[in-house]
């Protein structure tokens, strides 16, 4: 294989999750309330402002001056107050009219008048004097009254018209989505975003990476309505509902935004939790809100995220009083799924990542009558996944697309996105042209390990006991059959754990007893490390104690692994609550306490065998470890040679040592990425479903 096919293989998964095929982007719909603000631009332009020459403002001894000088032809008194002044035509050019006097504009004559003069407190011996300037000087004058209604009558329009604006606005704020006052009048109505023809998500299945599977399922719905002729010729009905169940980050709203963007109907929008209000009934009235929408819609699909908000089954809560409002939107809603009225043409989606706490109502046919799991992706859907995040990225020719997949095993998209986006960030905090490969290993650590800490503060005692126990570690886990190979261990401290051994673990689906006792052994290869070599052991493996505390009870009480005990398994997959009461009697108890005691010493008394026959290498390899820091996988095979059963190299996973427990991608070591390895938590057992991977 040469060294151009991987990025061949790079280019042609971006090239097939291009963005080519995304629809044109939809123009905003047009504002009728535009038309109203250019009609009221206009009539505020018409009223105030005037085209062609306007009055000047004059002071009254200026006016006087002018009379005096003979530069007035004619007076206008307008009701008593204000003197409009004419200039004769011979003096308008002259000083200082031809400076003070606007030049017309649009070619009119300049006729006048030319001044405005308020006359205030002269307005009583103003009289006496125009009688005087006419005798006198000739000037004409005469007294008009004019009556400005319309001007007033506009003026108080106006007034009226911004504070109904006013009103207006912020009655809509209250009655819709705005401020913590809202919802007051629309209270009952529904929160759903809709999108319609002209406005969808600009998302498809073409963007959707790896999930095929749930894509076909998808497919199949949008057809449905698309062409319903084609399945109801045959007698078939349209499912009415369909349920994305699935861990976090793995897709499932993401799907929803691809059948609204594919879809050619109506598309509802909303959370559980929008459902939820402080006042009674509300949440069953917003459910028939919505229903009644989406029929009038009809063909539509309703697409319900979180539905576990609202659809927890009935009845176990202690506190029942504050569910009674949940349990009424609970039973609205089950009414308009599938109750004695009819909901043709209307599909519900929904999504949730904890499908066991659903009421049983909630899931039988007839309402969703198809469960579309949406696991974790697997090594070829990373690959697909990761073309689609690395395309807005600019990366070298060192970037190997199945080599960044395999270093991702139990990493969700959200979580691939995450890594593609932190390699970019470092790329860029280097002030690189481009990213790299290592820029994605370098995020891989940082997300998987946490921030490397420089300046933490550790003995050269204490380095040396965390270099003692990452090498024993590495040393178990090397000479081991079906413990998981290693890529590289360091002493360097990285968020809350003092060292950390990455692993490349087998993705399988189920577990024999001696793959998970040779990981036990491995996991407690540290403190025999330190117990060999110091006598003396600390509290650094805390969560190797805590992984192999859960496999060995898990082996015990679940998969039923053990001879003692026989194939039997307590596990509950409908997640009945053992908080106060356990499915076995207290005899059964010791049973189970005393055996699982006994796997994890065997193993631990193992790892002290392999460490003290293997001693001199043991050293070597912590010697190495104490120079360098960080040691890989050629370190070790010059030290140890060539693993006798070594098998084709799967996906990276890693395991971390400290005096608390750090969370490695939501685990605690290289086993935790196989779900039938690692025993569920009282959560985890509520939510796991039954006879998943071959449990």
């Amino acid at each position: 294989m040469s060294a151009n096919e991987p990025n061949k293989e790079f280019n042609d998964l971006k090239n097939k999750f291009s963005g080519s095929s995304r629809p044109p982007k939809n123009k905003r719909p047009f504002n009728f309330y535009w038309i109203y603000a250019v009609v009221i631009l206009v009539i505020i332009s018409l009223n105030l402002f005037t085209f062609g020459p306007t009055a000047v403002p004059l002071s009254y001894t200026e006016f006087e001056k002018m009379v005096e000088e003979g530069h007035v032809d004619r007076i206008t008194v307008v009701n008593e107050s204000v003197a409009q002044v004419t200039i004769k035509n011979d003096y308008l050019e002259r000083e200082p009219h031809d400076k003070k006097i606007k030049t017309p504009t649009m070619g009119s004559k300049l006729s006048g008048p030319h001044y405005r003069v308020e006359l205030g407190s002269m307005r009583e011996d103003f009289g006496s004097k125009l009688d005087k300037w006419y005798r006198e000087d000739g000037v004409v004058y005469e007294f008009r009254t004019e009556d400005n209604w319309g001007r007033e009558i506009f003026s108080w329009v106006l007034f009226l018209g911004i504070m109904i604006a006013i009103w207006m606005f912020v009655m809509r704020r209250i009655s819709g989505s705005g401020g913590p006052g809202g919802q007051i009048f629309n209270i009952g109505k529904s929160k759903a975003q809709l999108f319609e023809k002209g406005k969808s998500t600009n998302i498809t299945f073409k963007d959707v990476a790896g999930l095929e599977g749930a894509k076909e399922e998808l497919e199949e719905i949008v057809d449905f309505l698309k062409t319903p002729d084609k399945y109801t010729t045959l007698g078939a009905k349209i499912p009415k509902g369909a349920l994305l169940v699935g861990p976090p980050g793995t897709g499932k709203t993401l799907l929803a935004k691809a059948v609204a963007g594919e879809a050619q109907v109506p598309f509802f929008s909303l959370s559980g939790s929008d459902f939820v209000e402080m006042f009674v009934g509300v949440g069953a009235s917003r459910v028939r809100d919505l229903f009644k929408q989406a029929k009038e819609k009809a063909p539509a699909i309703i697409f319900i995220d979180e539905i576990d908000a609202i659809g927890r089954a009935r009845g176990k809560s202690a506190n029942m009083g504050a569910n009674d409002e949940r349990e009424n939107t609970l039973n609205q809603l089950l009414t308009e799924m599938d109750g004695f009225g009819t909901n043709s043409g209307v599909i519900i989606l929904a999504a949730t990542n904890r499908a066991d706490i659903l009421d049983r109502a909630l899931m039988r046919a007839g309402r969703f009558d198809r469960q579309i799991f949406v696991d974790m992706p697997d090594l070829v859907e990373r690959k697909q996944i990761l073309a689609v995040h690395l395309k807005p990225i600019k990366t070298d020719d060192t970037v190997d697309i199945e080599f960044l997949a395999k270093q991702t095993p139990g990493f969700s998209g959200a979580d691939i996105a995450n890594i593609c986006n932190e390699a970019a960030l470092i790329a860029a905090r280097k002030k690189k042209k481009t990213v790299g490969s290592q820029d994605f290993l370098d995020a891989v650590d940082r997300i998987i390990g946490g921030l490397e800490k420089k300046n933490k503060i550790i003995s050269d005692d204490e380095k040396k006991v965390i270099a003692y126990h990452e090498s024993g570690h590495a040393t178990v886990s090397w000479l081991l059959e079906h413990a998981s190979p290693l890529v590289k261990v360091t002493i360097v401290p990285r968020g809350r754990s003092l060292g950390a051994a990455w692993y490349l673990p087998e993705e399988r689906q189920i577990t024999t007893t001696e793959q998970m006792l040779d990981e036990m052994c491995a996991a407690l290869g540290g403190r025999a490390a330190e117990k060999v070599v110091f006598g003396k052991i600390s509290t650094g493996a805390l969560s190797d104690l805590e992984k192999v505390t859960k496999q060995a009870y898990a082996m015990v009480s679940i998969y039923g692994l053990n001879d003692n005990l026989g194939n039997i398994s307590y596990y509950d997959s409908s997640g009945a609550d053992y908080s106060f009461t356990k499915p076995y009697s207290e005899k059964t108890s010791q049973i189970i306490d005393e055996e699982s005691s006994k796997l994890i010493e065997s193993q631990y008394q193992r790892a002290l065998d392999l460490l003290s026959d293997n001693r001199d290498k043991l050293d070597q390899l912590a010697e190495k470890l104490l120079k360098d820091e960080v040691i890989f996988k050629d370190d070790l095979q010059i030290i140890f040679g060539k693993r006798p059963f070594e098998k084709e190299e799967a996906p990276l996973a890693e395991s971390a040592d400290a005096d608390t427990t750090p969370k490695v991608n939501g685990v605690e070591s290289p086993s935790d990425t196989d779900e039938a390895k690692t025993p569920p938590t009282e959560e985890e057992s509520a939510s796991a479903p039954a006879g998943e991977k071959g449990e």
